[in-house]
C-alpha cells in the first residue's frame, strides 16, 4: 500500500521459537457448528500446556464477541472473518506460539487463503468430519432449531453450504472417537511431522490423556 513500509524485526520467528524450544504452527480446526472443534482444540491445548508447550486457542465464538464484532455471516463478511483470523494466526506463530483455531471456515478458497499465509507444514488442517445428523442432536446453542425455523439466515449446512475439506492434514470424527482418540490422532500428527519432540511426551502422555 502507498506510503506503507514494513518495519523489519530485530528478534525472528526462529529466536522466539528456540527461545520456547518448540516449533511454532497453525492447527486449524474445520467442521460443521456442534461437530467438536473447540472440544478438541481445547483438549489438545490442554495436553500441550501440561507438557510446557507455549499455545493460544483462537475460538469463532470469542472472536466474534471482540475483533470481529462488526461482521455478520453473509459470504463477504465471513471471507473477512477468515481473513482476519488468519493475520491474527500468523502474527501468533510469528511469535513462536503454537496456534489452534477453531473456526466452521466453510469454504475452500478462504482456507486455502489461510494455508497460503504460512510455510509449507506450518498450517494443519484438521477436517472434524462429524455428520449433521449427529451436529444438530447435540446442537448445543439451539443454533440449528433456530436456523430450521427460520431464525437465522445464511446458517452453515442449512442454507449456506460447506465445502468439505479435499486434503486435510488429519481427519477425525467425534461421532465415532472419544475425545482421547481424537486428541491422540492429533499429537501423533505433531510427533510424526517433528512438530513435537517424542522424548518430552513419551513418559506422561497416556497418563496426562487419561485425565483429558
Amino acid at each position: 500500500m502507498e506510503n506503507i513500509v514494513s518495519q523489519p524485526h530485530r528478534v525472528s520467528k526462529e529466536a522466539r521459537s528456540n527461545l520456547k524450544s518448540q516449533k511454532p504452527c497453525l492447527i486449524w480446526f474445520t467442521g460443521l457448528s456442534g461437530s467438536g472443534k473447540s472440544t478438541v482444540a481445547n483438549a489438545v491445548e490442554n495436553l500441550l500446556h501440561e507438557q510446557g508447550y507455549h499455545t493460544y486457542v483462537l475460538d469463532g465464538d470469542n472472536v466474534r464477541h471482540r475483533l470481529n464484532k462488526d461482521l455478520g455471516f453473509s459470504d463477504n463478511h465471513r471471507f473477512e472473518n477468515i481473513r482476519r483470523i488468519g493475520e491474527v494466526s500468523n502474527l501468533f506463530v510469528d511469535a513462536g506460539l503454537i496456534v489452534l483455531s477453531a473456526f466452521i471456515s466453510p469454504f475452500t478458497s478462504d482456507r486455502r487463503m489461510v494455508r497460503d499465509m504460512f510455510p509449507e507444514g506450518e498450517f494443519i488442517e484438521v477436517y472434524v468430519n462429524t455428520p449433521l445428523e449427529v451436529c444438530e442432536q447435540r446442537d448445543p446453542k439451539g443454533l440449528y432449531q433456530r436456523a430450521r425455523a427460520g431464525e437465522i439466515k445464511n446458517f452453515t449446512a442449512i442454507d449456506s453450504g460447506y465445502d468439505v475439506p479435499e486434503n486435510p492434514e488429519i481427519v477425525i470424527n467425534t461421532a465415532e472417537m472419544c475425545l482421547k482418540e481424537c486428541v491422540q490422532v492429533v499429537l501423533d500428527y505433531l510427533i510424526e511431522k517433528e512438530l513435537l519432540q517424542k522424548s518430552e511426551l513419551s513418559i506422561q502422555l497416556m497418563k496426562s490423556l487419561l485425565q483429558v
